[in-house]
């Protein structure tokens, strides 16, 4: 099947930021005194709310204390998360190849949208992307289907003509409750397994397989 738009999750599904997101957890759980947690329970939260995985983490569930501790990781994430953030091998050329086929490609993602676009420039791939919908742009998060359903309007485009891609369940979830078809890429926590109770056109084992839907 041919589709018109392509909508991307952005963590662990066109890049990984795992070393930049640990290091930011840590001096962050470090510096106000917190438990440090293994590396791979950090990484399991990857792709959630910031909220959410600071909750998960620290143990807070007050929601000024999670909002001063989202302020404090934002200080280390911009000194260190950009250059520890790195488009997997086959990102470019799969975004490239659906552009020029025709495709609008837009990304939908619990990151902010500066942070996003950093990458995305750095990496002189900013221009294959129509826009971001980040974490400031207020809608409610995965999997509540708000940002993929502000896309198809944006883009003026039968839910039909879309196809959402993502690692995690959550975003499974999303294009389950948005309507709209969902390959998920096992770059990510989540394995084969773990997609196969929802809808999906593809379960690939790296984004490349896409060009291929």
């Amino acid at each position: 099947m041919s589709y018109k738009v392509y909508l991307f999750d952005f963590d662990y599904t066109l890049a990984n930021s795992e070393v930049g997101i640990v290091k930011c957890f840590e001096l962050l759980m470090e510096q106000e005194g917190y438990p440090l947690r293994p590396k791979d329970e950090i990484k399991r939260t990857i792709g959630l709310p910031m909220s959410e995985a600071l909750s998960i983490l620290t143990g807070e569930i007050d929601e000024a204390k999670i909002q001063e501790l989202k302020d404090k990781y934002t200080v280390f994430a911009d000194l260190y998360m950009t250059e520890n953030t790195y488009l997997y091998n086959d990102t470019k050329m799969v975004l490239k190849t659906l552009k020029e086929r025709g495709a609008k490609i837009a990304i939908i993602s619990s990151k902010t949208r500066r942070r996003i676009m950093q990458t995305l420039t750095r990496d002189k791939i900013d221009d294959l992307v129509e826009f971001i919908i980040g974490s400031e742009d207020k809608y409610a998060y995965k999997p509540a289907p708000d940002g993929i359903l502000e896309a198809v309007k944006r883009l003026n485009v039968d839910k039909k003509d879309v196809i959402y891609i993502g690692d995690n369940i959550v975003d499974a979830q999303a294009a389950k409750n948005a309507q709209v078809d969902f390959a998920a890429v096992l770059t990510g926590n989540n394995i084969k397994e773990d997609f196969k109770i929802f809808p999906y056109v593809k379960i690939m084992e790296k984004l490349e397989a896409l060009i291929d839907v």
